[in-house]
């Protein structure tokens, strides 16, 4: 065996091991579930996990297996339709506020799919994959990725629902606090480069990488607490439309919020009773990061604390610049919500093909979060990474993070 073949033999083999860690994971989230839980749907924006397992097995079989894969059969074509989730190009799909009706198949019959979808994924990875291909496989596995939050979201929402208030995933992590008290850290501005520059996996919409002009910033070294939110509430900020743009405090009055999503009733002492989360009903931790604002709700708060919202340049400029080391709580907290529209970077071009329907079709009406949260994947996150979901959303793992101009 020449030194080559040899290397392209372990790659095959390192790529085997990653795509079999990621699919189990995936199992692992789901499996303190139970096969009714996985079936419900809550609200349009969100999906089964049942439909999620399902979802990714069809992302492989669909733009690797069928096309690449010697002698590869579907188990059932109706499948083709049932999983897929907004590819145009790809077929005809189910309608995304029905998926909680898909009984059939059935939990059992989902595991069975991932399964044969596996294994025919092993013997296509046994060998040395040509550069597209490659390319596939390492988006399959980050797309699985994020379904993995999305399912833990998705069933939180849904939990939510339920009076009983039960334990979803008990194992779930605990967003930790940052033990640092509030303080501006002073960032230069002048010429930035943003965008991924390699190397490894980066969605199209994280590039290209390009030059911005900043004017001098500063940003709070750490997340807003709930702690300091609650004192916002206690001012008056669900009342006073002073602190709202106006199609947050449209939101506010016809939705009724008074709280972030999730936070029970207040007590005697003017704290809520509890927060909901994965693990259950927990205590009101004035220390910990407060979670699940929309942009609406962070961008309020910003203006009663006398600050603003970063900018998406200025999020990462700051992440990667020289007092990086000064800012706590950037990844595996809470998305962090920016001043950005979600727009396309210059000389954006999707990719091309049925993935280039990834990002690119969805920049309108969404604003960019920045970071990672407490649900997302080890080894998901990057400092160019460009999340975005419109600005009443508030069933992600999304907090904030203050900015001022200097």
């Amino acid at each position: 065996m020449n030194a080559s073949t040899e290397s392209a033999l372990l790659l095959a083999a390192e790529r085997q091991a990653r795509y079999a860690a990621v699919r189990s994971h995936s199992v692992a989230l789901a499996a303190p579930l139970s096969a009714e839980d996985q079936c419900i749907q809550s609200m349009p924006d969100a999906s089964p996990t049942k439909w999620h397992l399902a979802h990714t097995s069809w992302f492989f079989e669909t733009l690797l297996l069928k096309p690449h894969g010697a002698g590869y059969r579907t188990p059932d074509p109706a499948y083709a339709t049932l999983f897929n989730s907004y590819y145009e190009q790809l077929g005809p799909r189910h309608p995304r506020p029905q998926r909680g009706l898909i009984t059939r198949p059935d939990l059992a019959e989902v595991h069975a799919y991932r399964a044969h979808v596996d294994a025919a994924m092993e013997a296509l990875l046994a060998a040395p994959l040509e550069a597209e291909l490659a390319f596939l496989v390492e988006l399959g596995l980050h797309h699985e990725q994020q379904h993995q939050e999305l399912l833990q979201t998705d069933i939180l929402h849904a939990m939510s629902m339920n009076p009983l208030r039960p334990a979803a995933l008990p194992q779930a992590p605990r967003a930790t606090e940052a033990g640092q008290p509030f303080a501006w850290i002073e960032q230069a501005g002048g010429e930035a480069w943003i965008g991924h520059a390699g190397p490894g996996f980066a969605y199209d919409n994280e590039g290209p990488r390009h030059p911005v002009w900043l004017q001098p910033y500063r940003l709070g070294n750490r997340l807003v607490t709930q702690g300091e939110y609650q004192a916002f509430i206690a001012d008056g900020g669900y009342r006073r439309a002073a602190f709202w743009l106006s199609d947050g405090w449209a939101t506010v009055q016809a939705q009724g919020w008074t709280a972030p999503a999730y936070w029970l009733p207040e007590g005697a002492d003017g704290q809520p009773e509890g927060i909901y989360t994965l693990r259950g009903v927990e205590a009101f931790r004035p220390e910990a990061p407060v979670l699940h604002l929309s942009f609406y709700e962070a961008a309020a708060y910003a203006e009663w604390a006398g600050a603003r919202l970063p900018t998406e340049a200025e999020w990462e400029a700051a992440a990667t610049g020289p007092q990086a080391a000064a800012l706590h709580q950037l990844h595996g907290v809470a998305w962090q919500w920016t001043r950005s529209s979600y727009d396309p970077y210059p000389g954006y071009r999707p990719w091309a093909g049925a993935v280039g329907e990834y990002n690119g079709k969805f920049m309108v009406s969404q604003l960019v979060l920045r970071g990672s949260s407490l649900a997302t994947p080890p080894g998901h996150a990057r400092d160019s990474y460009r999340n975005f979901f419109p600005p009443a959303a508030r069933w992600q793992f999304s907090g904030l993070r203050l900015a001022q101009d200097a």
